[in-house]
């Protein structure tokens, strides 16, 4: 079981703008935040659910390509938003929100790369 994952950005400010409105979408928001003077260093947002971070954005510049992280959606309007929210956040298309059959018959997913290229995708795995 993974307890948190982190990602650095290339662009700090333009990231926390395109994952604050693509998480709030999942209902997702900043639970902490590190800063350099804390670190020495290193800033960071954490952002998750229940008081509880388990994404991590921190400033420390993009760790490599071929990143794929997807976040749990409830609904499929959910998934929807999630892609709306990205998009308009800076986000760029890597395929819309719909379903997915490949992957089984209920997988709804949307995906988006981020500002550094990676891949980020909301799913829900319920029926409509």
């Amino acid at each position: 079981m993974i307890d948190h994952i982190g990602i650095g950005a290339s662009d700090f400010e333009a990231s926390k703008r395109f994952y604050d409105a693509a998480l709030a979408a999942l209902g997702m928001a900043r639970m902490m935040e590190v800063t350099v003077e804390q670190t020495g260093g290193y800033a960071g947002i954490g952002y998750g659910t229940d008081g509880k971070p388990f994404f991590w954005l921190g400033n420390d510049g993009p760790r490599g390509s071929g990143i794929h992280i997807a976040f749990a959606a409830a609904t499929r309007a959910d998934v929807d938003a999630f892609y709306g929210a990205a998009m308009q956040a800076g986000g760029r298309d890597n395929g819309g929100p719909g379903l997915r059959p490949h992957y089984h018959p209920n997988y709804y997913g949307a995906f988006v790369f981020d500002p550094d290229g990676i891949n980020v995708e909301a799913v829900c795995h319920t029926p409509a």
